[in-house]
């Protein structure tokens, strides 16, 4: 047998779907999608695809929580560590500034090494920075701090765009979104939990000791729990299953870059990419001004509600909570319909909408309404993050996914660290309203970006051409890819 040669045993259905017209062809398929996820020869969906998901998830909640435990209560680590609030925004600052030189190295060694040493490499990084930050545990010592933050953030290079990667490496192409979602879950989960538990266990005291005995036993929690999970990470998880899930999959595989100079050609094939220039650009903007929004909380909302901290968690929590549904709701749409460039000019519109409405909120000084509004946002902001993923995978395919994924972070890192800085200083001159406002401005220009792009989802139609080529349908045209 021709070792690229493609086989299969034809199920009855897919006998009689050789047979059938174009006008039957879609609902045929998709027929045969459902009942029989990988008829391609070669291919496999393995039940254990979730358990390496859920793994995954929680080595990127960790590093997630460790994104914002400590901005969150801004007021409490200026009080202990007798420092200013721009040096504790830099705690979660410095995982933007570290990832965009390291991110390139970084998908180097997913795309070489494969999916377990990179999700290990997460692990080990989170663990480490964890243990570290136990020790900067005393007044004199917020530089102990900074180091473990640093540390956390090379760590976040193995984890922030792998997502994607996961699910094209674990997962059919009718799963394939909704899994992606499942994986940014676990950023969206680490995110809430750290707006929530460092308020709850950090509390403000009038003795400083005390604010570092609830300091220390939150971070001796998190150290623990990320030890824990490392174990599970070096004995559990796998890079890749035996069988590709499917076609698009196999092929791609087969295409993986080894060396630096494929690895470079590959980028170089995604940045000359005009549609996703595009979307590098509008994604930019939308997940940084998430993260200024995010780094900015404790800030805003105890300017105009003083002594309102643990109310700051709640609406952080309540952001990302939103989000999470938002993820998942998201993902299921782009399995269903594959409308990518439809879903992110949807979700970004709303993003605006709820980023406009939750700035004009705080003038009402009315905490309840506050709340709902910055659930709107988040449910849009974070639930487009999974949405610009899956659609960098589809303009760039055959292009490893981790390394568009990167990409798309890298951009939202410099807005990030932009925005967050510019946004700090115009909160403390001259209000919330004229921070948010740039935000908001920000966000229309990236859903202006968006019209442009042309929807060509390559990795649908590997998918689709691999089943015509199995099926031997020289008469059927494939489905339109692009709207």
């Amino acid at each position: 047998m021709a070792k690229n040669k493609l086989q299969v045993n034809f199920p009855e259905d897919v006998k009689e779907l050789s047979k059938g017209t174009t006008a039957n062809h879609h609902n045929q398929l998709q027929h045969l999608s459902n009942n029989d996820p990988s008829p391609v020869a070669n291919t496999k969906v393995y039940r254990r695809r979730w358990l390496m998901l859920f793994i995954f998830v929680l080595v990127f909640m960790t590093n997630a929580f460790q994104w914002i435990q400590f901005s969150i209560i801004n007021n409490l680590i200026m009080k202990y560590y007798g420092i200013g609030s721009q040096a504790v925004d830099w705690t979660s600052l410095v995982f933007m500034v570290v990832y965009i030189p390291f991110i390139f190295p970084g998908a180097w060694i997913m795309d070489r090494m494969g999916l377990r040493v990179t999700v290990l490499l997460g692990a080990i990084g989170s663990t480490t920075a964890a243990w570290i930050n136990v020790m900067g545990v005393a007044q004199d010592r917020f530089y102990v701090i900074l180091i473990g933050q640093t540390i956390a953030s090379i760590a976040q290079v193995f984890v922030l765009g792998v997502s994607p990667n996961v699910a094209a490496v674990w997962f059919g192409a009718d799963q394939v979104s909704l899994a992606c979602s499942v994986g940014v879950f676990g950023n969206q989960i680490g995110v809430s939990l750290g707006f929530l538990i460092p308020p709850m266990m950090v509390r403000d005291h009038d003795n400083l000791e005390d604010i570092g005995t609830d300091l220390k036993l939150m971070l001796y929690i998190v150290a623990g729990y990320c030890s824990v999970l490392l174990l599970t990470v070096i004995f559990v998880f796998q890079a890749k299953p035996p069988l590709p899930p499917s076609g698009a999959q196999s092929l791609s595989s087969k295409q993986s870059s080894a060396t630096f100079s494929e690895y470079f050609q590959s980028l170089k094939n995604i940045i000359t990419n005009k549609g996703f220039l595009l979307l590098f650009t509008s994604y930019g903007i939308n997940v940084g001004a998430f993260y200024a929004m995010s780094t900015l909380l404790n800030q805003t909302v105890l300017l105009h509600f003083p002594g309102e901290e643990k109310n700051c968690g709640r609406i952080g929590l309540t952001i990302v909570v939103c989000g999470m549904f938002g993820s998942i709701i998201f993902g299921a749409i782009l399995d269903k319909t594959h409308k990518f460039k439809e879903t992110t000019l949807v979700t970004y519109f709303f993003a605006l909408v709820g980023m406009v409405t939750y700035t004009f909120t705080f003038r009402l000084e009315y905490i309840p309404i506050t709340f709902v509004a910055a659930g709107i946002a988040g449910f849009f902001m974070t639930g487009y993050l999974p949405v610009g993923f899956e659609f960098g995978a589809e303009l760039t395919y055959p292009e490893p996914e981790v390394t568009s994924a990167g990409l798309l972070n890298a951009s939202a890192q410099v807005f990030g660290i932009t925005f967050t800085l510019l946004g700090g200083w115009l909160l403390g001159t001259y209000g919330s309203m004229v921070c948010n406002c740039l935000l908001s401005m920000a966000l229309l220009v990236g859903f202006a970006m968006t019209f442009p792009i042309r929807p060509e989802l390559r990795r649908q139609k590997a998918n689709q051409e691999s089943i015509f080529a199995i099926l031997g349908s020289e008469k059927v045209n494939p489905l339109p890819v692009s709207a």
